[in-house]
């Protein structure tokens, strides 16, 4: 018997990332610093259901592009897909990518759409932190008043759309987080472990790094 499953994470297989310190990605920015640093510092292999997570996300993306581009659909244009973003702030590079740029016909405005997947849409009753930041940036970096977090159900493709507006000053705090990772990592000092401090116990129990980050110490007056 072939084993199907065995395929497809042969097929969704990578190598161990290597990343580069000054390279930094605002799809992350709303993680816990102190496993970001660790993720550049002791790079891991992702693991194959994770990776699969990703690639079913990438699908519902393309499947939502679709959506959005048939003749079926007047109200939306897509303007870019897949749009990649790449600006040197001088110390650092913030690099990304947008999923779609889409203009609403009715305001005649252009936005920002990401697309999330999700395991159950009704459930979602706000956007998530580290997804408002991640489109937070973007609208900074480019230039844009107004995006959309679209969340969508992989059980049965029904979708929860939030228009976020883009505020400065949120903006800017998002920004700093971009420089106080450079700094640790410059320093090869980690930051102080936001999920415990903050009580993002969620970060904590679903860390790659739980083990060397209580092994780490910090100093709690750091930020």
């Amino acid at each position: 018997m072939i084993d199907f499953d065995k395929l497809i994470e042969r097929f969704v297989e990578r190598e161990i990332e290597r990343r580069e310190i000054g390279r930094y990605y605002p799809s992350e920015i709303g993680k816990c610093l102190r496993q970001l640093f660790f993720s550049y510092k002791y790079p891991k292999e992702v693991e194959p259901d994770l990776l699969k997570i990703f690639e079913l996300g990438n699908m519902l993306h393309e499947f939502i592009v679709k959506v959005l581009k048939s003749e079926k659909n007047e109200e939306v244009e897509v303007v870019n897909e897949e749009l990649p973003v790449e600006v040197n702030l001088g110390e650092f590079v913030i690099s990304g990518r947008i999923d779609s740029l889409i203009v609403i016909k009715e305001l005649g405005e252009k936005v920002i759409l990401e697309v999330k997947s999700c395991s159950n849409v009704n459930k979602i009753e706000k956007p998530y932190t580290e997804h408002l930041m991640q489109v937070q940036i973007y609208m900074h970096l480019l230039g844009f008043k107004r995006a959309i977090l679209l969340y969508i159900d992989k059980r049965n493709l029904k979708t929860r759309a939030f228009y976020v507006d883009y505020d400065e000053e949120w903006a800017k705090m998002i920004m700093e987080r971009f420089y106080i990772l450079h700094e640790h990592l410059k320093k090869d000092v980690p930051p102080p472990p936001e999920g415990k401090m903050l009580g993002f116990s969620y970060m904590c129990e679903r860390c790659a790094y739980k083990d060397v980050c209580s092994k780490e110490k910090y100093n709690s007056d750091e930020q």
